[in-house]
This record gives C-alpha cells, structure tokens and sequence, in this order.
C-alpha cells in the first residue's frame, strides 16, 4: 500500500495513488477513484461513482456523492456540500446522478453548497458560506447566495505585466499596453459645452479596420458576457453608457478595467480572453470587431484557450 490511511479510516477502494493520506473516520467506498497526493481529511465520505485528481484537498466534513469529479490541486474547504439530484425524494432513486465537475486549481470556501449538474471552471474561487446554482466560469470569485462574481482571481504568475513609458496598469487607469499580447486602454479627448459633450474617434485612433459592430445592453448585473477567445477577430470595447467590468487574460497575465466613459476604449488583440461582468442597469457597450462572425474563430474553453496560448505559446 503505497499511500497512508489511519487506522480508523474505512478504505473499500483499491484506486488509491502513491502519497495520498486519509484520516480518522474517513470513508472511501469500493468505486471510487483517489489520485496521488491527495489529502482525505476527518469525516470525509466518498460515494462509488466519484474521481479525485492529484492534489486535491478534502477538508473535514465533506460529502462527494456519486457523480462529483474532481480535477488535480482543488482544494475542498470544510463541510463544503455537494449535491447530485435537483429534485430529491425519500426512496426515489435517479437513473443517473447529475455529474459536477470541479476543474483544476479551482478552491472552493468552507460551507459553500453546490447545486448539481454545475461545473466550476479551472482556478475559480467559491466563497464560504456560498450557493453555487450555475456554472463559474474560470478564474472567477463568486460569493453570495446565490453566488455572483465578486471579480477575478490574479495573474498565476506573480510579476507584474510588461508596460511602456506610459506606465499602464491593470486598473486601467493609464495609457499603454498591459499584457504580452497588446491589450491597450485607449484614451479620447471629450469635448463638452452648453450643447453636451463629445467624443470622436477616427483614423488611426482605431487599431484595425472594423467590418462589423454590435451593442450589448439591458445586462442583468448578475450576468457575465464574453467568456471567450478569438483566434483571428480584435475587437475594441466602449461602454458609451453607464459601466461594465472586463477582465482580459493573455494566458500570461491577466488584469481587469472597468469601462464608465465614451473617452475610454479597450482594445483586446487576437489570442486573448476576455469576460464582461457587473453592468450597471444603465449600461450600453459598444463592441468594433475586424472580422465578421465566424464561429470556428471562437475559443469557449478556457482550458483550450490555456492549450493553445498559455505561457509556453
């Protein structure tokens, strides 16, 4: 037996990796599936249908039914619960249990309930106390009840993004490029008199050719937009209305602006994620794109886009 269980643990399952260490009162059934690394605190049960990936931590008082996958380094903090039926009754077994998935890096708070059937995306942060009843997508912190994003999560690598003379930063508060790839916050004179104000943009103002334009509006602010990469497509944002939050992510680094005048605009190269999130009741932005819709142009994974453009691109 190449891994550690105490001696008032109940292990069943003989799919246990090497370095794995399970505590007092844990129970493991036949089915499950424990990788390597893992530590399976007090009190843990784990059903039959459940995979745990390397790494995982499983903090006292935690219940994995079937149908919970876990990917490698989630933490799971203390009686944190899992669910696998959306409509529970007593003797009425489903056919199948909803699966929830747990992707890599992704933490989960102390008390936090997780609906069925949802998916928390790789390196998201659920708070303590919170109730996950949809999808988070990657890199997010969500908290609440229901859970709503609160923001985003770091760059995974601690230095700061590259920046010009113009000292840009990831609040947006400055001119510049942030970012590896050419993120920019593009910055206009607004021109104001009795008659209103005023903001032109023309030239070479704009870092490509737009084919194509599209406004977004009446956002709930619960809502997330964007959540995808391009391959081809730029795109530059202009919030000419109320504000919105954008969160860019370059596969390197990673920063977030938010949008509250027609005098500022985002422009997001190809190859870089991007999500828009906290819209005020207000808001309207305008999005120029130098490509006309393309679906294979779209990356809507964010483990695909990391594949594909992470740090070793």
């Amino acid at each position: 037996m190449d891994y550690f269980a105490h001696e008032l643990a109940r292990v069943e399952s003989t799919t246990i990796g090497n370095g794995t260490r399970i505590w007092a009162f844990a129970h493991v059934l036949p089915g499950a599936r424990v990788g390597m690394d893992c530590n399976i605190c007090d009190h843990v049960f784990i059903e039959n249908d459940v995979v745990v990936g390397d790494r995982v931590t499983v903090k006292s008082g935690v219940q994995l039914w079937d149908g919970v996958r876990l990917a490698d380094d989630v933490f799971i903090g203390p009686n944190a619960t899992f669910t696998n039926d959306p409509f529970p009754r007593s003797k009425a077994y489903q056919h199948e249990p909803h699966v929830t998935v747990v992707e890599r890096g992704a933490s989960i708070g102390a008390n936090a309930t997780i609906l069925p059937g949802v998916r928390i995306c790789q390196n998201a942060m659920v708070g303590a106390g919170s109730v996950v009843t949809k999808d988070v997508p990657a890199n997010a912190i969500v908290s609440g009840n229901p859970a709503r994003i609160a923001g985003y999560t770091k760059s995974s690598r601690d230095a700061e993004p590259p920046q010009n003379d113009a000292t840009a930063s990831t609040t947006g508060t400055d001119e510049g490029p942030l970012g590896r790839r050419g993120v920019r916050l593009l910055r206009r004179r607004m021109h104001t008199d009795l008659r209103g104000s005023l903001v032109a943009m023309e030239g070479d103002e704009i870092p490509f050719v737009p084919v194509r334009a599209f406004t977004v509006f009446d956002v709930p602010s619960k809502e997330v937009r964007g959540e995808h990469a391009h391959r081809a497509c730029e795109q530059l944002l202009t919030c000419v209305a109320g504000s919105v939050s954008v969160l860019w992510d370059d596969g390197l680094y990673r920063g977030q602006i938010t949008l509250s005048t027609p005098a500022e605009s985002l422009y997001l190269p190809a190859e870089v994620w991007g999500s828009q999130f906290h819209f005020s009741s207000e808001s309207v932005l305008v999005v120029l794109a130098s490509r006309p819709y393309e679906a294979d142009d779209y990356i809507r994974s964010y483990a695909e886009f990391m594949d594909t453009y992470g740090p070793s691109s």
